[in-house]
């Protein structure tokens, strides 16, 4: 819980919604993924992959729109749960995941320019180039003062974790950073800007929102299909690899169907009370773990102290530095970026490497779902051409070997008459190498041919366009 408290605030921010909502995201998720969870040590709430996607729907169909893609969402992954397809979403190629959770942290990192220079713009632009164009023009408006408590923010952070994980240093650094920022602001004037400034109306406290229906309609729901299938796609791929290092730290096997229910059935609830999507949060449910978490308990545990930290602490939050969460955030955007594994998977296969690289600029340039479609095209385009590449078509019209196993070389060998000619399919004989069978059949050229034989010991299966052409 303690651990949740400065993310949820700052991924709230950094999402483009109030600090509150980011907490209340943490609570209700938190809530339902623990009760109705596959894993016994999930910690669900807001996340940072979630920020470029969330910042983006509220820019263009706003926060109501944001809700509804929610509920969406959450319909998707209850179906997909539904449906069983836990199993698959695993095999999303790893190449894809490296590349949008790369490109995520760098669009994290330029979100919180501003804050973390305490830099003078009115309004900072969504596109990611558009942004650094403005931040080069007002680099001249730095508050140094800012930029010291983003910096003291960051060392805190780091140094504190190599003395004790027991309270994260995250924590530790808000409340020093926000001390320090109190008290120039108040003996020495200086300006500084806190979560108070932003949002003014949470000095008087903040009461629990009461549920409100969004107006769903069959325009909205086309409209926002394609980003609550993102919200989707990512929410389950994020939940279950956190699942998954779960599973390998304690030894233990979560259910990847009842988790997608749980994730949905949370992406559903938790709009009706202002909430923004939510996931299984890998850093949080290692904490747990790290802490001796060992049952759902848990994970209610957390959800009841940040409700706790809601209803009573929250007036205390506004003096909070906005360069203090750029601060956690940069740190956040450190810790996905996996530069390590991204720089280590550029010496993989050619396609492999094609596949990351598309995936991590598309999704920095342009946005997360076209990074996801093209990443995920691209890699089953490249996978069909790998098998073609393995699987071949031999024509044989000399001798034939008799054995069942190709490495016997004992077996009897039987010369072919001129008018046979063996078809030798090795591989699967789907659409991707149905028109090589054309080419071979011209290129063999035999006027005398009587007889062919088509040889598929090696075949493990064949599609509907293999079996048309046979019938040709």
């Amino acid at each position: 819980g303690i651990v949740a408290i400065p993310l949820a605030i700052a991924f709230g921010i950094a999402s483009g919604v109030s600090p509150q909502q980011g907490l209340i995201t943490a609570i209700v998720a938190g809530f339902i993924v623990a009760i109705l969870g596959g894993s016994h040590f999930q910690i669900g709430g807001p996340t940072g992959a979630f920020i470029v996607i969330v910042y983006g729907i509220i820019a263009e169909f706003g926060f109501q729109g944001l809700l509804i893609a929610t509920i969406i969402a959450g319909v998707i992954l209850l179906l997909m749960g539904i449906l069983k397809l836990g199993e698959i979403i695993k095999f999303m190629p790893y190449p894809i995941i490296v590349g949008f959770t790369s490109g995520i942290a760098v669009v994290i990192f330029s979100t919180q320019i501003k804050d973390f220079f305490g830099l003078s713009i009115a309004e900072v632009p969504s596109e990611f180039i558009d942004k650094w164009i403005v931040y080069f023009k007002h680099f001249n408006t730095i508050n140094y003062w800012a930029l010291g408590i983003a910096i003291l923010t960051i060392v805190i952070s780091i140094l504190w974790n190599k003395i004790t994980k027991k309270i994260p240093g995250t924590l530790i650094a808000i409340l020093v950073t926000t001390i320090i920022s109190y008290f120039l602001q108040k003996y020495f004037n200086i300006n500084i800007d806190t979560i108070g400034s932003k949002y003014p109306e949470l000095a008087g406290g903040v009461p629990l929102p009461k549920p409100v229906v969004p107006d769903i309609n069959m325009k909205t729901i086309r409209l926002l299909l394609q980003p609550a299938f993102t919200i989707a796609i990512l929410g389950a791929i994020e939940s279950l690899l956190s699942a998954m290092v779960a599973d390998g730290v304690t030894g233990k096997k979560h259910h990847s169907n009842t988790e997608l229910i749980a994730q949905g059935v949370a992406n559903i609830v938790t709009p009706f009370f202002g909430g923004i999507p939510a996931t299984g949060a890998i850093a949080r449910t290692m904490t747990n773990i790290n802490n001796g978490g060992k049952t759902p308990i848990a994970g209610i545990t957390h959800a009841i102290v940040l409700l706790l930290i809601y209803l009573f602490l929250m007036p205390l939050a506004v003096h909070i530095p906005l360069a203090c969460l750029a601060g956690i955030l940069v740190i956040v955007a450190y810790n996905m970026s996996e530069w390590r594994t991204f720089k280590q998977m550029l010496s993989n296969p050619r396609s492999d490497v094609i596949v990351l690289l598309v995936t991590f600029f598309l999704t920095v340039i342009f946005d997360l779902t076209i990074a996801i479609e093209v990443g995920l095209l691209m890699a089953i385009i490249l996978f069909i051409k790998r098998v073609m590449e393995t699987s071949k078509i031999s024509v044989i019209d000399d001798e034939i070997h008799r054995s069942e196993d190709p490495e016997d070389d004992t077996a009897l060998r039987t010369k072919l008459d001129k008018s046979i000619v063996v078809y030798e399919i090795n591989g699967p004989f789907f659409f991707g190498l149905a028109n090589i069978f054309d080419e071979v059949d011209v290129s063999v050229g035999k006027t005398k041919t009587k007889v062919r034989i088509l040889r598929m010991r090696m075949v493990p299966f064949i599609d509907s366009t293999g079996i048309k052409n046979l019938r040709n």
